[in-house]
């Protein structure tokens, strides 16, 4: 050895009293025309409201929401900063063999009104709201004890545009995301588990700001001009058949993403979604 080797002070250690001494700020000068990298991270929320809802059915009409899970998540350190699961009481699940549910569990004594408390806190500090299908989960906010949700959404399975190198189909499932990160998937539906699987991908994800702010960018509707042929190029760009527009492959794009793709699309009239 040739001399002592030092050690540096632990975050347990006591500080030395002249650290806790202000010092005077310096003073930094703003760059006039920052970097399309810099616009991205500012547009990227700082806390995001994760969250995921099971259902006893598909449609509110004739359905309820009986379970809400949400995860705030602090994007810059990708930390969970608070998380939040209860149910909602409800008379009947049909839909009890998808997420193991019993309505009679649902019923028993619980505190689901401080659960409820407790996520309108998160929601209230969240900068946007991601869900996994976020046009199904958003339906059932607005309805019963559920309030609604006026912040952007963001939904994971369409909005995001997963790295090419993670070999994601169009429209990948919890379960297809959480393996392509490396993610254990050990349960299924229930909704903090889900939220959970979530929570682990963007911990894995280093350009996470760019994902989200590119997946925030306005998005139009659009339609694939392609003839049936080649129908196969727009399925493999994420486009759906039937749906929302009836007889056509379509989907919601920015004005980017149409740009990048291959093959023409048209834009589509909202009032003429179903036509």
């Amino acid at each position: 050895m040739t001399g002592p080797i030092e050690e540096q002070p632990s975050l347990w250690q006591q500080s030395d009293l002249l650290s806790l001494v202000a010092q005077p700020k310096q003073v930094v000068a703003l760059d006039p025309s920052p970097s399309n990298h810099d616009l991205k991270l500012r547009s990227a929320p700082i806390n995001l409201l994760i969250l995921d809802t099971e259902t006893t059915g598909l449609e509110p009409v004739l359905a309820q929401c009986i379970e809400v899970g949400a995860v705030l998540f602090h994007v810059p350190t990708r930390s969970v900063l608070s998380q939040v699961s209860f149910l909602l009481p409800a008379a009947a699940n049909p839909a009890e063999h998808v997420n193991g549910i019993a309505a009679e569990v649902t019923r028993l004594p619980q505190p689901w009104q401080a659960g409820l408390k407790h996520f309108l806190a998160l929601l209230a500090d969240a900068d946007a709201v991601l869900a996994h299908n976020a046009a199904f989960d958003a339906k059932w906010f607005g309805l019963g004890p559920l309030p609604p949700i006026d912040k952007p959404w963001i939904c994971s399975m369409d909005d995001i545009e997963w790295p090419p190198e993670r070999h994601l189909r169009p429209a990948p499932s919890v379960r297809d995301l959480a393996l392509a990160y490396g993610v254990p998937v050990w349960a299924a539906h229930r909704a903090l588990t889900d939220c959970t699987y979530l929570v682990q991908v963007l911990e894995r994800c280093a350009n996470l700001e760019d994902l989200l702010a590119a997946a925030m960018e306005p998005k139009l509707l659009y339609r694939a001009n392609l003839p049936y042929a080649e129908r196969h190029k727009a399925k493999q760009a994420g486009f759906r058949w039937n749906e929302p527009v009836r007889g056509a492959w379509s989907r919601r794009l920015s004005e980017r993403q149409a740009q990048a793709l291959a093959f023409e699309v048209q834009r589509v009239e909202a009032d003429s979604e179903a036509a």
